[in-house]
């Protein structure tokens, strides 16, 4: 049986990314809106009612203005995957992050709407939630996290200053403290504490490494990077697409390792001596953070 599906926005790097990662299947019909009625909320109503899946990769109003048209379509809405921000800690949303935690998969398989996970929420929410559920850091722990993107998950005027040959080789910024993934980091890792998150792009196209400093003795019950691997085994066994990985022995780490593949990988650094660790996750932005996760939330949506 063949899924009709809209991507809304689909002229944007997401959208784009997607699209790529659909053509040729033959299980799939993308129905496309005709540019010049992009704007037309009539044309963009007739084509919602008339598919199984909207797929939204829009600003967050635009997502929320699709979603009211939905609402209006009543029973024949179709089901929605949002990539934007606007609804990942919604009521009444799935979050789409397949190895959160067991029946996760099941439930976005299930789920009439599903919000798509942000690419450093994904990484953050990989390395944490394992460690909270297991009892090795608490919710009220206070934590920071350090994370670089390639400027494609820097927003628009970063990825034009790129592709322009204008940007810097590294560039901090969220700078007031009020980065627009942290809800959900702090939803779907169980934290009630707020943490201090500090992003950064630097000068290539996509890759991601999300990290997360530890001092080991100010955790409950002193644990050691064994711990923390052990918990990481035991929540992503027969994990598709996230997986522990040995720390490299020369200590490095390169940002671009994964780009093209919707894989993250996760490792613990560790100093024994200084009973200091750094969890660190990889990934490219643009897969298991951003496209490749809509595919792969597609499929479970779709049953494949």
């Amino acid at each position: 049986m063949t899924t009709r599906i809209f991507i809304d926005g689909d002229a944007g790097t997401t959208g784009l990314e997607i699209r790529e990662r659909l053509a040729g299947r033959t299980d799939i019909e993308i129905v496309a809106l005709p540019p010049e009625k992009r704007k037309d909320p009539g044309a963009k109503r007739d084509i919602l009612a008339g598919i199984d899946i909207a797929i939204l990769c829009l600003p967050d109003d635009a997502a929320k203005e699709t979603v009211a048209l939905c609402d209006a379509l009543g029973d024949r809405s179709p089901r929605l995957l949002d990539a934007s921000t606007a609804h990942r800690v919604a009521p009444g949303w799935v979050y789409g992050f397949p190895e959160l935690c067991a029946g996760q998969a099941a439930a976005i398989g299930q789920a009439a709407r599903v919000a798509n996970v942000g690419c450093y929420a994904t990484s953050s929410i990989a390395l944490l939630r394992p460690l909270v559920d297991a009892g090795l850091i608490q919710p009220h722990q206070a934590l920071t996290i350090n994370a670089v993107s390639g400027y494609s998950g820097g927003g628009r005027q970063m990825i034009e200053a790129y592709e322009q040959g204008a940007a810097p080789a590294f560039e901090l910024y969220g700078l007031t403290l009020e980065h627009k993934h942290l809800p959900e980091i702090m939803a779907y890792s169980k934290l009630s504490a707020r943490p201090l998150f500090v992003p950064s792009v630097g000068n290539f196209r996509q890759g991601m490494l999300v990290s997360i400093p530890l001092a080991l003795d100010a955790l409950p019950g002193q644990p050691t990077a064994a711990d923390f691997e052990a918990a990481y085994r035991r929540h992503y066994e027969g994990a598709a697409h996230v997986r522990l990985m040995p720390a490299p022995a020369n200590g490095r780490l390169d940002a671009l390792a994964l780009n093209g593949t919707d894989d993250m990988e996760l490792f613990v650094f560790a100093n024994d001596a200084y009973r200091h660790a750094l969890l660190v996750a990889r990934q490219d932005n643009l897969g298991k953070g951003a496209s490749g996760a809509a595919v792969q939330n597609l499929d479970l949506m779709i049953g494949v």
